[in-house]
């Protein structure tokens, strides 16, 4: 009996002190179990428990030692610590975990948890939206809505029939990668490249083809030139970027992406090349040469005697605007290659070529016939004679025939006269007689008989001091068929009816 009580006085004291013992809160300390016990998906179940709980310290805690303890973290267990941070206030912490995480696996949805709107309107959070998130500006607006012009001017340009073919392939082509290189710029700007990351540096191949382009158009239109084989050497340096992107371009968008990406973390731009600074100076390079070759076309071209002065004024314009893209260009290029950036600069250049794309788009609406230059219909050298096999000689001889037919035998007076029966007269094709026509006096074949019909009719009007003729018959004289007729062209020459170019001599006498 004696041991039986001594062993129950024993119990009662042994209870006493277990119940003294504070109890262990096993959730709180789970993170100091050996990760041999536990494997990660539990980890970060219990560390999700403690931030559903609000303790969030033991939850970053948590959340830390994975990302320690995992060789490649998860773009979750980046937001999950950033979304921590966010409850704590912390936002230059959870704005360096977003970041993590969104370089882990891009997604800039993240940045529209509900979690971060205890830190959205702070500095370090605005940052981050601005320089993930899409979104549009003033510029922005500006450059898409000049891009999609010039897409639809060049689309324009390259179906207009009343402009010489190759000169508005050159310049469509001049207007397109410009429009182009506009867009691929507000993509950047608007941080959709990395919504589109195909988009990746998709202009930058087109950097050495602005001058070809341009010069050999201002060739075509000033000196009628004809694109040779060995022009095709002015391609070179495209060819040879284009080798050089090649294996980007082909990249998938995710290796594009990772690129971008890549150029982030190393504070430069996302949508410029690793040699960037290298392909700025060699673009400025070549628009500089270009540029001086052009201005020789353009000093030249302005002594043309054949160029109308409306054509003259255009190509001042498109040279002066090249002109000041170049000299932008070179002010970015600069700063670009000390690695200084300015927002100024930055769209200075691109204001320039979007003004480019402007005033092309302007003159092909107005005045579209300053696109062929020297084969303008102002001049009346018809296209459809570019590929004729009649000769410089052979057209003097025709001329030269055609002149006598008129200023000696005064055919014009036949009202029955036709082209046919010209060309049959000039022992030659209806086809070379218009051409000739067309090119040697810069009219068409009824504009012609109807210039000499009215010169003779001016001449017997000035004769007939007496007034003795009727309209009428002058008009049978020349070789018009009625008054009418004779009086409409009588008027578009003189801005005077028959009559009244009659009576207006006589005054003068």
């Amino acid at each position: 009996m004696r041991q039986i009580g001594l062993q129950l006085l024993l119990l009662l004291f042994s209870s006493i002190y277990l119940y003294s013992i504070p109890p262990i809160d096993i959730a709180e300390n789970y993170y100091f179990v050996s990760p041999t016990f536990e494997n990660e998906s539990d980890l970060l179940k219990r560390a999700n428990e403690l931030y559903i709980q609000g303790k969030y310290e033991q939850a970053i805690d948590a959340y830390t030692n994975l990302v320690e303890t995992n060789q490649t973290p998860s773009a979750q267990l980046f937001k999950k610590l950033a979304l921590s941070h966010a409850a704590q206030l912390q936002a230059e912490k959870s704005t360096q975990y977003i970041e993590e995480s969104l370089l882990t696996t891009f997604n800039a949805n993240i940045l529209m948890d509900s979690g971060f709107d205890s830190i959205r309107n702070t500095p370090s959070f605005v940052a981050l939206e601005e320089k993930y998130t899409p979104n549009f500006t003033v510029w922005s607006f500006m450059y898409l809505y000049v891009a999609l012009i010039g897409f639809y001017v060049a689309i324009i340009l390259h179906f207009k029939k009343k402009i010489d073919p190759v000169a508005k392939t050159l310049i469509s082509g001049f207007i397109f990668i410009h429009s182009f290189f506009i867009l691929h710029i507000c993509l950047n700007i608007t941080n959709y490249q990395y919504e589109f990351p195909h988009s990746y540096l998709m202009s930058t191949a087109f950097s050495f083809s602005y001058g070809p382009l341009l010069y050999f158009y201002f060739k075509r239109i000033t000196q009628q030139y004809t694109l040779k084989k060995k022009d095709l050497l002015h391609l070179l340096p495209t060819v040879a970027l284009l080798v050089y992107l090649l294996p980007i371009y082909i990249l998938s968008g995710d290796g594009k992406l990772t690129l971008m990406l890549d150029r982030v973390t190393g504070g430069l731009n996302p949508g410029d090349a690793t040699y960037m600074s290298l392909i700025v100076v060699l673009k400025f390079a070549s628009l500089v040469i270009y540029g001086y070759l052009i201005h020789k076309l353009y000093q030249n071209a302005k002594l043309h005697k054949d160029l109308s002065t409306v054509n003259k004024r255009w190509q001042r314009n498109i040279f002066f605007i090249h002109a000041a893209y170049i000299a932008t260009y070179g002010l970015y290029g600069v700063l670009i290659s000390n690695h200084i950036a300015s927002g100024f600069f930055y769209h200075l250049p691109i204001a320039t070529m979007s003004l480019m794309v402007l005033f092309l788009g302007f003159s092909a609406s107005v005045q579209p016939s300053v696109f062929s230059g020297l084969y303008s219909f102002e001049n009346h050298l018809f296209f459809k004679y570019e590929k004729s096999g009649l000769t410089k000689s052979l057209s003097q001889e025709l001329r030269e025939n055609l002149k006598h037919l008129f200023d000696d035998e005064k055919i014009y007076k036949q009202n029955d006269i036709s082209l046919e029966s010209l060309a049959e007269k000039l022992n030659t094709t209806r086809h070379n007689a218009s051409q000739v026509i067309n090119e040697q006096f810069g009219m068409n074949f009824h504009e012609l008989v109807n210039r000499y019909r009215i010169e003779e009719a001016k001449y017997i009007l000035e004769q007939d001091i007496k007034k003795s003729l009727n309209i009428i018959d002058v008009a049978y004289e020349v070789g018009f068929n009625n008054k009418v007729t004779f009086n409409k062209a009588f008027k578009k020459d003189t801005q005077l009816t028959p009559s009244q170019f009659q009576r207006s001599r006589l005054q003068l006498m």
